[in-house]
């Protein structure tokens, strides 16, 4: 397999600093080349969210550039790779509380990310950060939000409509550095080739439908890096336009 990547990230309309994170990486191994990638979005709520999503970031940067060849040398498999993602949402979850209790501050961070080797991808995810697949004629949400509106509709005593005005619609359930437990959803499945998977933010998505994601992000439209770095900048540009008020930011990795 091989790869493209790119990123784009916006303060947005209102908030003085951003507090979301990006990774992308790819590299060569003996299982063939990987892509790597995850967005985290600080708490906007809490005090130094964008220490907790950087935070969050350099755990798994570490893990991608130190044990990942070791663990597809042991033998790589989804028990074990979920592992080692526990261990690190986990040990993160920790630092992040323990600089939170000494500075008297709350913060936390979403996190949503995936991983592409030997023709699978397995995406790991934590509050209403999102990963989708897009092909040429279809996008899918590969994740879960883990929010109060999505339980909601879950239980059927809200539908989409309602959810998408509702006041509670940024209420997260669980995130990592804020919750007294995390509990990481996983997904995987087979990769075909000519596809992007998108890694956004809900800042970068809460104002553009499906539709124009799959307009604008069409794998036989991205057809290098700029034209991927172009038409994220231009979503971001609209959704600018179109008063999304919150950090917005977006990781994409094309399988060719």
């Amino acid at each position: 397999m091989e790869f493209m990547l790119q990123a784009y990230t916006d303060v947005g309309l209102r908030k003085k600093t951003n507090q979301d994170s990006v990774l992308l990486e790819k590299a060569e191994t003996k299982m063939g080349n990987i892509a790597f990638g995850i967005v985290c979005d600080g708490m906007g709520g809490f005090a130094k969210g964008e220490l907790a999503s950087a935070t969050l970031i350099k755990g798994f940067k570490e893990w991608f550039d130190n044990r990942l060849q070791d663990l597809i040398c042991e033998g790589f498999n989804e028990t074990n790779l979920r592992r080692d993602w526990m261990g690190i949402i986990k040990t993160q979850d920790q630092l992040i509380q323990q600089y939170g209790s000494r500075n008297g501050i709350r913060l936390g961070t979403t996190l949503s990310g995936v991983l592409i080797i030997n023709n699978r991808y397995y995406v790991v995810n934590i509050g209403d950060s999102r990963t989708y697949n897009i092909k040429s004629d279809k996008i899918t949400l590969l994740t879960k939000d883990h929010t109060y509106i999505q339980r909601e509709m879950d239980a059927g005593r809200m539908t989409p409509e309602e959810a998408e005005v509702s006041p509670q619609r940024s209420v997260l359930l669980q995130c990592v550095g804020a919750s007294e437990e995390v509990y990481p959803d996983f997904f995987s499945g087979p990769i075909l080739g000519n596809e992007i998977f998108m890694i956004c933010c809900d800042g970068f998505r809460h104002v553009i439908t499906n539709e124009e994601f799959l307009q604008y992000l069409n794998p036989d439209l991205l057809v290098n890096e700029q034209a991927m770095y172009d038409y994220a900048k231009y979503l971001t540009e609209l959704n600018k336009y179109r008063n999304e008020v919150d950090n917005i930011s977006v990781g994409l990795i094309k399988v060719l």
